[in-house]
C-alpha cells in the first residue's frame, strides 16, 4: 500500500459518517464591519507601524521629483498603462505597455499604482491588476513602491474589504515593505519585493 492510499483511506473513514452529496450549511454570521477611530487615522497608524511611508494629500508627480528626497534623484520608475497622467505629469516614467522584459524591469528603481482597497484594521493594501496597479511583476521587483491610496477605497475590517473584491482576480495583499527575518529575528527588507513601502492617501 503506498502512503497515497493510506493517506486516502484515512480520510474516507473519517468522512464514513457524513452523507455524500449533502450540502452543508457553513455559518457566515462573523461581524462584517464595527465602529472605532477614524478609517483613515487607523490605516495610517498600522501602516507606520509596519514600516510604510506615508503621505497625505500630496500630488503623486510633486512625490516622485519635487519634494526633499524625491523618489527620482536619477532613479527610474515605471507605471502601468492605466495609471492616471495626473499622477506622473511631468515625471520621466516608463510605461509598461507594452509589456516589458524581465531584464528591463529589472533596471528599474520604482513602481507608481493605485490599488483596490485598503484595510484599516490590518494596514493591508490589496491589489487586484487593474490598469492602474498592472501585472504583479510590477510591483515585486522595483526596489520602491508608490501606492495611491483613494479615501473612498479605505474600509475598516477584512470582510469589507473582501465584498469588494473580485475573487477571481489576481490579488495581491500588501502589509508594509517587504520584509523576512532570520533565525535571530534579524529583520531584512526587500527579499521578496520592494525594500520601501510610500502610500500617498488621496
Amino acid at each position: 500500500m503506498s502512503t497515497r492510499d493510506l493517506i486516502l483511506g484515512k480520510v474516507r473513514a473519517a468522512l464514513a459518517d457524513v452523507p455524500a452529496n449533502e450540502d452543508v450549511a457553513i455559518p457566515r454570521d462573523y461581524q462584517r464591519s464595527r465602529t472605532g477611530p477614524d478609517i483613515v487615522e487607523l490605516l495610517v497608524d498600522r501602516l507606520v507601524d509596519y514600516k510604510a511611508i506615508v503621505h497625505r494629500d500630496v500630488p503623486v508627480a510633486g512625490l516622485l521629483t519635487g519634494l526633499p528626497n524625491g523618489l527620482l534623484n536619477g532613479r527610474r520608475v515605471v507605471a502601468p498603462g492605466g495609471v492616471p497622467e495626473e499622477w506622473i505629469e511631468g515625471v520621466d516614467v516608463v510605461r509598461d505597455d507594452p509589456v516589458l522584459s524581465s531584464a528591463e524591469l529589472d533596471r528599474l528603481d520604482a513602481v507608481v499604482t493605485g490599488c483596490a482597497v485598503a484595510i484599516a484594521e490590518t494596514g493591508t493594501i490589496v491589489l487586484d491588476g487593474s490598469p492602474d496597479q498592472g501585472r504583479r511583476a510590477l510591483t515585486r521587483v522595483p526596489d520602491d513602491h508608490v501606492c495611491v491610496v483613494r479615501v473612498d477605497q479605505i474600509v475598516r475590517t477584512v470582510p469589507e474589504a473582501l465584498e469588494r473584491l473580485d475573487p477571481t482576480r489576481p490579488l495581491t495583499w500588501i502589509s508594509g515593505p517587504s520584509a523576512t527575518s532570520d533565525i535571530e529575528l534579524n529583520r531584512v527588507e526587500g527579499v521578496h519585493g520592494p525594500r520601501t513601502l510610500e502610500v500617498v492617501i488621496l
